[in-house]
């Protein structure tokens, strides 16, 4: 019997464009269509000529930026030699993922949605656009765009006859089945595939370097709100290259508190071993587990439990459930109808994974083990640009890491998972080295090769740690025409590197412009910096053909820096207010201009 064929392809940046792509997954086996779910760039994408039915689901990152995992499928379908008739045979639906507080609101997915039409393809629908801050937030557009995509699709695609819709209430086969091992192997092979020193291939998410630490600082003040660590890696033997603007991705752990509730609350031995058996013949088990595994490795290193749940995960623990009073609840999170009083739950405290599990303990008690890897993401490494240079420093690799911690209406306070996890080691303990697995990939921001080309780099905040590579690399290359902007609160409290600039300032490498906010009455932030500083600003771009860099919180600062340069362009060359902002999208359109941001 044949069954219909869907592809679904996402690009997401934090997994809620994966998790909507599983979901559509599930709804086609639901429906008994045949669909494979893939990341973007891992799809190969010649292969599209050929596929007569997809649905994109494309979250927007940054200032209308692809996803990481779908950059490479965005070069080339933007290629300028494709054929108008490359798609003719394509029917296909955007879904977008974005938020209506940021200028490019849901800019990846209109962009690909007239693309793929110039490239003849047909839409089903017109694009779907997902918005954060809808109250309901992105399920409010989702919800209703999905019943009318289905009834597209159940009309090119009808289910092979006979054969009727699996209802919601029952749980579809797990992904995998886990196999308990009642006898332990006689040689161990737990522990996560690693690139070991001397090893030619640089390390990658499959095989991270475990980089000894080497020091963990607090560079904040001690009543200063927020923990901020410099931390140093050694990175000796490791293959690892980077430049400046190159971010790395450290893959975090749970703590052993969370994993000790997890597992008591499920009623799990994490001591217990077992293998991972895939249930489809093309699905294989994930490369970040070792067979056999233990249970705790799989707590600890894979299942991101201190994660907010999505509504996906309460689709399923709805399935899973035996207690009538709990289950009824769990379907209620789960509807359209109840999506208000699961963000109250849920979504504002950021109530975690563990918590709600605690929440439900007879439902707990009774998932089946082969759901879990259904039921809970996996840990996604974290980016963090990199804040130092291997001209400088060969063989370190230093970052900047805010540690997240706040307070909701839950006794507990909020924690990042990999800040915390980060804050909580300790090179100089005495016991045995820390290792934290890592690697590198290029980042947004690429420094001009000419020597003689200056640079402004505006980085307040934690948003300076790329350019505190950056001018290491620069000075280290006799380049000394740097600029840089750096916002703070307090010079004696967060101003970060300060005696390191001030040593750069002294041998003429840097010209430094510090805004501290919070030491006057009225506040004073970069952008006010910069429009002082106008003069010099227009000089250096408009005359000198500098490069304006900036690095930062994604919400209000690149918008208000923006505005600032527009006012320098009014005010010191004389342009109009249509002439400077097409100057500024000269600027961008050129990569004179580029940002590095993040939420």
């Amino acid at each position: 019997m044949v069954v219909p064929q869907l592809l679904v392809l996402f690009g997401s940046q934090t997994g809620t464009a994966q998790d909507v792509s599983e979901r559509l997954g599930r709804e086609a086996r639901r429906r008994r269509l045949g669909c494979r779910v893939q990341a973007l760039d891992s799809y190969p994408v010649a292969n599209l000529i050929h596929e007569p039915l997809v649905i994109f689901v494309c979250a927007t990152a940054g200032q209308g930026d692809p996803p990481d995992n779908m950059k490479n499928f965005w070069r080339f379908i933007f290629r300028k030699n494709l054929p108008s008739t490359a798609l003719c045979q394509m029917d296909f639906a955007v879904l977008g993922l974005g938020d209506s507080s940021y200028a490019k609101f849901n800019f990846v997915a209109k962009k690909l949605h007239r693309r793929l039409l110039q490239l003849g393809g047909s839409a089903l629908l017109p694009a779907c656009l997902g918005d954060d801050q809808h109250e309901l937030g992105p399920d409010a557009a989702v919800d209703p765009w999905l019943r009318d995509l289905w009834g597209k699709v159940l009309g090119l695609c009808p289910p092979p006859p006979g054969l009727a819709e699996i209802p919601p209430g029952v749980p579809l086969p797990s992904k995998f089945s886990l196999l308990f091992l009642h006898e332990v192997p006689s040689a161990g092979s737990e522990g996560q595939q690693v690139a070991h020193p001397g090893s030619r291939e640089p390390p990658s998410e499959s095989q991270p370097f475990l980089a000894p630490m080497i020091s963990n600082q607090r560079v904040t003040g001690p009543s200063h709100f927020q923990d901020v660590r410099l931390i140093e890696f050694d990175i000796s033997g490791s293959a690892l290259s980077f430049a400046a603007g190159d971010v790395v991705l450290i893959q975090p752990s749970n703590s052993a508190a969370h994993v000790q509730q997890f597992c008591q609350a499920l009623g799990l031995d994490p001591e217990q071993l077992f293998t991972l058996q895939p249930r489809e013949p093309d699905v294989l088990p994930p490369t970040r587990l070792p067979q056999p595994c233990s249970v705790r490795h799989l707590v600890s290193q894979y299942l991101d439990i201190a994660s907010v749940p999505r509504r996906s995960f309460f689709e399923l623990l709805a399935c899973l459930s035996l207690h009538e009073l709990e289950r009824e609840k769990l379907l209620e999170f789960s509807s359209a109808q109840g999506q208000e009083e699961l963000f109250e739950y849920c979504n504002r405290p950021r109530r975690t994974i563990v918590e709600v599990l605690c929440d439900f303990p007879y439902t707990a008690a009774a998932i089946p083990p082969d759901y879990l890897l259904d039921l809970i993401p996996a840990i996604r490494p974290r980016a963090f640009s990199i804040a130092s240079s291997m001209l400088a420093h060969p063989s370190r690799l230093q970052i900047l890491v805010a540690v997240v911690q706040f307070q909701t209406r839950l006794k507990e306070p909020r924690r990042g998972l990999c800040s915390s996890w980060l804050a909580s080691l300790d090179p100089d303990s005495g016991q045995a080295p820390v290792r934290v697995p890592l690697w590198v990939r290029p980042g947004g921001l690429a420094f001009p090769e000419m020597p003689d080309v200056p640079v402004i780099m505006v980085g307040p905040g934690t948003g300076v740690a790329p350019f505190r590579a950056a001018i290491q690399e620069r000075v280290a290359q006799d380049r000394t025409r740097n600029v840089l902007f750096f916002g703070c609160r307090w010079r004696d409290q967060d101003f970060y590197w300060e005696a390191e600039w001030q040593e750069l300032e002294k041998r003429g490498c840097l010209t430094l412009v510090p805004a501290f906010s919070r030491e006057q009455e009225q506040k004073v932030y970069v952008q006010h910096r910069l429009r002082e500083r106008g003069p010099l600003v227009w000089e250096l771009l408009d005359r000198q053909g500098a490069h304006f860099y900036l690095a930062g919180n994604a919400k209000s600062m690149p918008a208000d820096v923006s505005e600032a340069l527009v006012s320098i362009f009014q005010e010191q060359g004389g342009l109009c207010s249509s002439d400077a902002a097409a100057y500024l999208a000269r600027l961008q359109r050129t990569r004179r201009f580029q940002t590095e941001t993040w939420a």
